[in-house]
């Protein structure tokens, strides 16, 4: 396997992470901050190189469509203008064991288990008992997401410094086993939030909140672990360190908005700036107070907005979520009937159906069409001239790329890069509005469908508050013990995380995927059967072994995934 050393980052690329400034007063004093300095073996520093591929792996540029990977073809994404490496995982007959994403990924998780190895075994049974809980944290987030993806994968705890060609795949029991492990110790030594060296760093919050999710995943084999899900998130609840936002905050509250969208503008991610929701937030915004600080150059942004760019009367903005390519849409099943009226999460602001002009002085004449779509003028047309500031009329071919209906969150616009290649803004990774949902999945789990009610209508009163005010429907958006069953778990959690969780490994832990694909119902003309999804068989569940890694493994077996070549 294609393990690496542990990549030290100087102090200059990450000053939030290190704890101190890029330029200190004290610059001339002997201690270096610099990695080529005496501190080269410094604990903290091997740490930051966690968080440093961990950004690698979901920054990646090389592969624009590799984000889309995880959303497209599953009930809630369907293709925009693709890229190339997410194809396959919509056109699922064309999966196979050299995919650019599937060897990526395995090769960075393996990355960060050799790294996270490293460091415990360095730190020893005397060690650091915060920093050791930070790398197993880690570690235990990359066995999580490879036996969600892959099943049976590789079991390795220590570090490995030479080549080794006798790999086997273990059993999930096994590997499931040390990632509890981890995440007990994790959370009993990481310290609270609020308490770390910075804002950025390992909670013990944010490994409740993973324990949560990976328990949920056990409980489909032993359903003992759904009750350890439910008591892992539930601390994150009840200790009152974190409050849903329900009311307007931070740098835009002369703009338009709402309280649900402020959580996602660039300026008010993180808890110092006002998000008393968010659990774990990535921060990347910081990088660019330095030359080059990006992690790569991370492509969120130009999946999730649309291409609006080409029109002649569109200049980029913030407001509007800056460039992006519209490699991903969202499905029917997203855009039409998945929200109630009044759910502020599908409000313009968090949900964008409707564009405006915003280029200074536009003005434009067209034809529109009976369908209220833009044409070329000619015969038999209506005639119609737009200007700054009219609403948007796409023509028909723009829904595939350019102007559709899309989540907001990952927007942002950097007036240093006009282009917009880069997205430098923070990550939103974990908050409280998971938290209810994955305690909903646990109550459920477990039969206690009042519980699982409760917890989903704390989220529901939030999203329907200022409907209820405005309509004085007090009972707006309530959700029954009724209702609840796993999939209108999932369906909430689309409303609530739709750009923000990663949907193919929700549908696969929660053994939904192929129920769940059948929903999209995304037609494009000449496709087998008119669909967008096509050649999806149950063992497309779970990703191809890389190639590679099969065959460099000459020492001993490593076995494919049935049903891949």
């Amino acid at each position: 396997m294609k393990f690496k050393h542990i990549f030290l980052i100087v102090c200059v690329a990450f000053p939030l992470l290190w704890g101190t400034s890029s330029c200190s007063d004290s610059f001339l004093d002997e201690k270096m901050y610099s990695s080529y300095g005496p501190e080269v073996g410094d604990m903290n520093a091997k740490l930051i190189g966690l968080h440093r591929q961990f950004a690698a792996i979901w920054g990646w540029s090389g592969r624009q469509g590799f984000v889309g990977c995880w959303q497209v073809g599953t009930d809630i994404g369907s293709p925009g203008d693709t890229e190339g490496v997410e194809v396959p995982f919509y056109r699922y007959q064309e999966l196979n064991a050299e995919n650019g994403a599937v060897n990526f990924l395995w090769e960075k998780l393996y990355e960060i288990i050799n790294s996270a190895n490293q460091i415990i075994s360095a730190l020893g049974e005397e060690g650091n008992a915060a920093e050791k809980g930070e790398a197993m944290f880690f570690r235990a987030y990359a066995y999580n997401m490879l036996v969600t993806l892959w099943g049976k994968v590789p079991l390795v705890t220590e570090s490995t410094t030479v080549p080794k060609t006798d790999y086997v795949r273990e059993e999930i029991a096994r590997i499931d086993e040390l990632i509890e492990s981890d995440l007990t110790y994790a959370i009993a030594n990481l310290p609270a939030v609020g308490q770390t060296r910075t804002e950025n760093r390992i909670n013990k919050d944010i490994a409740r909140q993973m324990a949560g999710e990976a328990y949920l995943r056990m409980g489909m084999r032993d359903a003992s672990y759904f009750k350890k899900a439910e008591d892992a998130v539930t601390p994150i609840i009840t200790e009152g360190k974190y409050k849903l936002i329900e009311e307007r905050y931070g740098k835009f509250l002369t703009e338009g908005g709402d309280y649900y969208s402020d959580m996602f503008r660039w300026g008010n991610q993180r808890r110092a700036q006002g998000n008393t929701e968010g659990i774990w937030i990535f921060q990347m915004e910081y990088n660019r107070d330095v030359n080059g600080g990006t992690i790569d150059n991370p492509q969120q942004r130009r999946n999730w907005v649309p291409g609006f760019h080409k029109y002649a009367g569109m200049v980029n903005a913030d407001s509007i979520g800056g460039r992006g390519n519209g490699r991903l849409r969202l499905s029917n099943f997203v855009k039409y009937g998945l929200f109630e009226n009044g759910d502020i999460r599908n409000s313009n602001y968090n949900i964008r159906r409707q564009l405006y002009y915003n280029r200074p002085g536009y003005e434009e004449s067209f034809g529109v069409d009976a369908n209220g779509f833009r044409v070329e003028l000619n015969q038999g047309v209506r005639n119609v001239t737009v200007h700054t500031g009219d609403p948007v009329i796409p023509a028909k071919d723009d829904s595939l790329a350019v102007n559709y209906p899309h989540p907001t969150k990952w927007g942002g616009y950097d007036p240093s890069d006009d282009f917009g290649y880069a997205l430098v803004k923070d990550w939103p990774l974990m908050r409280l509005g998971e938290t209810y949902l994955l305690r909903a999945e646990a109550r459920f789990r477990q039969s206690n469908n009042q519980g699982a009610a409760d917890d989903i209508n704390v989220l529901r009163n939030r999203a329907f508050k200022a409907y209820r005010t405005s309509s004085g429907n007090t009972d707006a958006g309530k959700v029954t013990v009724a209702q609840i069953d796993i999939d209108f778990i999932l369906d909430e959690r689309v409303r609530e995380l739709i750009a923000e969780e990663n949907r193919r490994m929700t549908l696969v832990r929660t053994n939904t995927l192929k129920d769940r694909i059948a929903l999209n119902g995304d037609k494009v003309p000449g496709a087998p059967d008119n669909k967008v999804i096509t050649g999806f068989q149950d063992f497309h569940a779970l990703l191809p072994v890389p190639l590679t890694e099969i065959q460099l493994n000459n020492g001993a077996k490593l076995e494919q995934n049935p049903g891949y070549n």
